[in-house]
């Protein structure tokens, strides 16, 4: 499991998104409040930002609550669109910073929040690493991020016990679905935050139903049921 966060709005730095908060990804990577798998994120973490329309990513095998150099840069990174994550490694799945979220085809970051079985997903020379996240994404990025709900759902009626939370960005859209764990949005004045779990105790936050598709524009928030293919 993992949690992650996606923002997108005016600019922002990084810091204020992952390091700041109370609740932060931070403070999530050693004590999260709603994780339902897994007690702490100690197997890496990485942050992916848009620098004007390029992708660029840190990401560390490392725990994220020791990183002082990233504490030390990451008030200086800002971004109009952000993919964050903390990482807890599903059993058997290697810890090395390729299999840290995001991912990317080099247009979009992604995460996934989850877990999944490898024997459901085809073989991709396109994965980051052989972690299940990573063929997932790879999977996602071949059919496409426009077709991301058909796909979670293809995958989630081959492997029905598979955690499918994906949040990714291409630095106009953020898009995420819910399914089998957590998601929660802030409508803020400057933008919108997508997370596993509230950085704060502010209000203003809403968690997010299950089993859906969630978009946010500049100009709009959208929700669209999951439903399984029927036959």
């Amino acid at each position: 499991m993992c949690r992650h966060l996606g923002w997108l709005g005016r600019e922002a730095s990084v810091s204020s998104l992952v390091l700041d908060p109370p609740q932060g990804l931070r403070v999530q990577s050693y004590a999260p409040r709603r994780q339902k798998h897994g007690l702490m994120n100690a197997d890496g973490w990485g942050v992916g930002f848009f620098d004007d329309t390029t992708p660029r990513r840190w990401r560390s095998a490392a725990p994220l609550w020791g990183d002082v150099s990233f504490d030390s840069i990451a008030p200086a990174l800002r971004s109009h669109c952000v993919v964050a994550a903390v990482r807890s490694a599903t059993v058997g799945m290697p810890i090395e910073a390729s299999a840290t979220a995001p991912f990317t085809d080099g247009r979009w970051l992604l995460s996934h929040n989850g877990v999944v079985d490898r024997d459901v997903l085809p073989l991709s020379a396109a994965a980051e690493s052989t972690c299940d996240s990573a063929v997932l994404a790879a999977l996602i990025f071949a059919h496409g991020l426009d077709a991301l709900g058909h796909t979670i759902v293809e995958v989630g009626a081959a492997d029905p016990n598979a955690r499918l939370n994906i949040l990714a960005a291409n630095g106009s859209r953020l898009l995420a679905t819910t399914w089998g764990d957590t998601l929660s949005i802030l409508r803020r004045d400057d933008g919108v935050v997508l997370a596993s779990e509230p950085y704060d105790d502010q209000p203003g936050w809403e968690d997010l139903p299950d089993r859906h598709l969630i978009e946010v524009t500049a100009e709009r928030v959208t929700m669209t049921a999951l439903n399984p293919t029927k036959g």
